[in-house]
C-alpha cells in the first residue's frame, strides 16, 4: 500500500475504489514510501524485489497543491544538496550553469508551494565565495523566497538553541523585519565549512542577511549534541535533525565513543517524523574515512545524505536500522567521473503523520555528461601496437567515439530548451600493452564548438604492472591517496634521524590542507607558532637544562599536549584574541581536532571531496548516544 494520499478518493464509487486497490497492488510506487513502523510483509517484499521503475497510481491522484486537506497537515519539503555555486564562474561556456541551476531549483519551490526548502550541504562550491557568487546567491534568494505568501508551519523548539551560532537565533521567517514566504535550511559542507578564528562560513553571510537559517553547525570537539527544529503543522509533527560537515575520520571516532547524541522530545515521541540531514562520506573510502548507516540511530525516519555527488534520490531502506536514506546527489557535475553521469533530481517530499511521499524532479538546466571507458587491447581485430599507423588509427577510433556520444546528447536534448547546447564528454582511454598516446591538444580543437570541455575530453590511462620487490620495497598501489598520506608513510618508515621532534606530521599535514583548500595563508605559521610556544612553556615549568631532558620533555610534551586536541585548539584562540591578530588562519572552531595527533591513529586515505561517489554501506560497531529534550 502506499501513502493516505494515495487513496483520498476512498468516497467515490465502490467500482472506482476496488480499481485502485487492484492497481495499488500491481504497481511498486517509486515515490511513496511508508515510514518504517509501518512497512508491512507484503509492500517490504515488493520493495526488496522490485528493480523496475513504473510510474504509480499515486501519481494520478495526488491531491492538488491548493487543496485544504493537504495545505492543513502535509509538509511539503523540497530537498537539494551540493549545489556548489560559483564552480567553473570564470569558463567561458560553464561559467553560469550552477546559477542557472540554483534558479531552477529556487523556482520549482516556488511553483510547488512548498512549505520550505532543505538543503543538504556545500551551497557554495568556494570557502571564500566570490563578489559575483555571492551576490548571485543573495539576488536569486531575495527573488523567490521572500514575498507574502504565509508560512503555514510553526516551530516548537527552542530556537535559541537551534540556532546557537547566529546572531540573530530565530528562524528568519519569524524575524518581523523580514517578509519571507519560502525559508530555507540548511547545513554546511565541506566545501563552505566555517573557518577562521571566529568560525564563519558563507551561509552565515546569509543568515545574517536573513536568506537561511543555517543550522547543525557542532562547536565542541569533545562532544556533540543535535538537538531538533521542531516543526507542526496541522497534525503532522517534524522533528528536523541536521548536522553539518565533520572530518569523517574525528566524526566516526566519536560515534564509536558514544560522543553524539541526538535529543529526543520527552512527550509524544512516536508521533514525530523525524528526519535528518548529514554531509559525510557514504561510501567506504578506509577504515574510518566514513559514517556507516548503522551508527545513526534507529529512531530516525529518512535522512537525506549529502557530500555524496551521484544520485540515488529513490528511498533505500536500511534493513538494520529499519530508517530510509535518500541521496539526492549533486545538482551540477564537478568531476568527470561515473558518478556525475547520472541524471541529476532533486526531491519534493511528503510528510503526513508518520508516513512519506518523495517525488524525485529532473533538473533541467543541468549540461549533459557522457562518459565512457575505451580499452586499446579489447580491439586486437582493429589495431594492434605493432600496425602501421596504430596512432593515427586509435586516434580516428577515439573520433568516433565521441562523435557518438555528442549525436547521442542531441537526441536527448530535443524538445528540452533549457538544457545547455554543448555537453560534458569524457573518453577515458586505456592504451595499456604497448600503445602511445595521441596528441590530445590536436584532438581537442575538432570538438571546440560542439562540446563544453574540449581541452580534457580524452584521458589517457594506463594499468600499472605490479613489480617485484626493488630495494626492499613492495609495489604499492597509491590510488586515492593525497599528499598527507604520503608524507605520513614516509616518515614510519624513516629513520629516527630524521623523524619530526616537535611537530607531527598529521598536524603538519592538516595545516598543509588548509593552505591549499581553504586559501588559509597563516595556517602553517600559525599551527608552528603555537606548537613552539607551548613547548617553550613547558620546558621552562619543568626546569629542565640538559640536553638530554629537553628532548625527553619534548617527546613526552608532543604526546600528551596533544591527547586532548580540543583544549589545545582552544587555547591558542584564547592567545590569538589576546594578541590582536586579524588573521584568518587555521580553522579555530573545531577542524584542527581532527589532526589526530594521538600516535596511536592511523588516518584513512582520503577521496578528493568533489568526486561523485557510488552508494557504499560498511558494518560498524554502534557509537552514539539518545538523549531528550527538556
Amino acid at each position: 500500500m502506499c501513502c493516505d494520499d494515495c487513496f483520498l478518493l476512498k468516497k467515490k464509487k465502490k467500482k472506482k475504489k476496488k480499481k485502485a486497490r487492484q492497481r495499488s497492488k500491481s504497481y511498486l510506487c517509486n515515490v511513496c514510501v511508508l515510514s518504517a513502523e509501518c512497512i508491512t510483509a507484503k509492500s517490504q517484499s515488493l520493495i526488496s524485489s522490485s528493480t523496475d521503475s513504473v510510474s504509480c497510481w499515486c501519481e494520478q491522484i495526488r491531491p492538488s497543491p491548493t487543496s485544504s486537506c493537504h495545505r492543513q497537515d502535509t509538509f511539503k519539503i523540497l530537498i537539494a544538496t551540493d549545489i556548489h555555486l560559483g564552480y567553473m564562474e570564470k569558463d567561458a561556456i560553464r561559467g553560469n550553469d550552477t546559477y542557472n541551476t540554483l534558479e531552477e531549483i529556487l523556482k520549482c519551490a516556488q511553483t510547488n508551494q512548498v512549505d520550505f526548502i532543505l538543503l543538504g550541504g556545500d551551497l557554495f562550491h568556494e570557502n571564500k565565495p566570490s563578489r559575483r557568487c555571492l551576490h548571485t546567491g543573495i539576488t536569486m534568494l531575495r527573488k523567490y523566497c521572500m514575498g507574502d505568501s504565509p508560512i503555514l508551519f510553526n516551530i516548537l523548539s527552542d530556537q535559541a538553541i537551534n540556532f546557537n551560532t547566529s546572531k540573530f537565533p530565530w528562524v528568519n521567517y519569524q524575524d518581523e523585519n523580514l517578509n519571507i514566504s519560502i525559508p530555507v535550511f540548511s547545513i554546511h559542507g565541506n566545501h563552505d565549512d566555517p573557518t577562521g578564528a571566529e568560525g564563519l562560513c558563507a551561509l552565515d553571510l546569509l543568515g545574517s542577511c536573513g536568506l537561511v537559517n543555517h543550522f547543525g553547525h557542532s562547536q565542541s570537539v569533545e562532544k556533540i549534541q543535535i538537538s531538533p527544529i521542531l516543526m507542526q503543522k496541522g497534525s503532522t509533527k517534524l522533528a528536523l535533525y541536521g548536522l553539518g560537515s565533520i572530518p569523517d575520520e574525528r566524526l566516526y571516532r566519536m560515534f564509536v565513543n558514544n560522543q553524539v547524541t541526538m535529543l529526543r522530545p520527552k512527550e509524544d515521541q512516536d508521533e514525530w517524523f523525524n528526519l535528518f540531514t548529514i554531509h559525510q562520506n557514504r561510501s567506504k573510502h578506509g577504515p574510518t574515512n566514513y559514517i556507516p548507516e548503522q551508527f545513526l540511530d534507529d529512531f530516525i525516519d529518512l535522512v537525506v545524505w549529502g557530500h555524496e555527488h551521484e544520485c540515488l534520490i529513490a528511498p533505500t531502506r536500511n534493513e538494520q536500522q529499519l530508517f530510509y536514506v535518500t541521496q539526492p546527489g549533486s545538482s551540477v557535475a564537478t568531476s568527470l567521473s561515473p558518478g556525475e553521469a547520472a541524471k541529476k533530481h532533486i526531491g519534493l517530499l511528503r510528510v503526513k503523520g508518520r508516513k512519506m511521499n518523495l517525488q524525485k524532479i529532473p533538473l533541467q538546466t543541468v549540461r549533459q555528461f557522457f562518459i565512457q571507458d575505451l580499452v586499446l587491447a579489447d580491439y586486437q581485430d582493429l589495431f594492434t601496437p605493432d600496425t602501421p599507423q596504430v596512432t593515427k588509427k586509435v586516434e580516428d577510433f577515439c573520433y568516433a567515439k565521441v562523435i557518438e556520444m555528442i549525436e547521442e546528447a542531441e537526441r536527448e536534448r530535443l524538445g528540452c530548451d533549457l538544457t545547455p547546447e554543448k555537453p560534458l564528454i569524457r573518453l577515458r582511454v586505456d592504451y595499456s600493452g604497448g600503445f602511445e598516446p595521441f596528441n590530445v591538444s590536436r584532438f581537442s580543437q575538432k570538438f571546440v564548438d560542439r562540446v563544453a570541455n574540449p581541452k580534457d575530453i580524452i584521458h589517457f590511462v594506463r594499468r600499472r604492472e605490479q613489480k617485484e620487490d626493488i630495494k626492499g620495497l613492495t609495489q604499492t598501489k597509491y590510488t586515492g591517496l593525497r599528499v598527507e598520506d604520503l608524507v605520513k608513510q614516509y616518515f614510519e618508515a624513516a629513520e629516527q634521524k630524521v623523524q619530526l621532534s616537535l611537530l607531527t606530521e598529521q598536524g603538519m599535514g592538516k595545516a598543509i590542507q588548509e593552505f591549499v583548500d581553504k586559501d588559509e595563508k597563516d595556517a602553517i605559521e600559525e599551527l608552528v607558532s603555537y606548537q613552539l610556544e607551548k613547548t617553550q612553556r613547558h620546558l621552562q615549568a619543568r626546569g629542565v637544562t640538559t640536553e638530554q631532558d629537553i628532548d625527553a620533555e619534548v617527546g613526552e610534551e608532543r604526546k600528551e599536549g596533544w591527547s586532548c586536541v580540543g583544549g589545545a585548539i582552544n587555547r591558542a584562540k584564547a592567545h590569538r584574541l589576546e594578541r590582536g591578530d586579524n588573521l584568518q588562519g587555521l580553522d579555530m572552531s573545531d577542524e584542527l581536532a581532527d589532526v589526530a595527533m594521538d600516535s596511536d591513529e592511523d588516518p584513512a586515505p582520503v577521496a578528493p571531496p568533489t568526486r561523485g561517489r557510488g552508494r557504499g554501506r560498511g558494518r560498524g560497531s554502534r557509537g552514539r548516544g539518545r538523549g531528550e529534550l527538556s
